[in-house]
């Protein structure tokens, strides 16, 4: 019988999850201070809970960015006549 696969990846379980645990929706709901000691901790509210790539993108283009600006200043410069 083959292991689904699934199981065979390492992070397998650290993929996105569209459901949070009671703790995390706390935590999240704090952060956003909708969420005080005092409350229930029952019949909490719905948080939003989206995945997101954007930090992706915003974390590789400094880089390009910074290493564009080298090639640009290290190239001969035309000269005027």
């Amino acid at each position: 019988m083959s292991i689904d696969r699934s199981l065979k990846i390492k992070g397998a379980l650290t993929r996105h999850r569209n459901v949070l645990t009671r703790a995390e929706r706390i935590e999240k709901l704090k952060e956003e201070e909708r969420w005080t000691e005092n409350d229930s901790l029952f019949g909490l509210p719905k948080v939003a809970h989206r995945k997101s790539h954007a930090g992706r993108k915003g974390a590789e283009t400094p880089a390009k960015e910074a290493a564009a600006a080298e090639v640009i200043a290290e190239a001969p410069k035309p000269e005027e006549s």
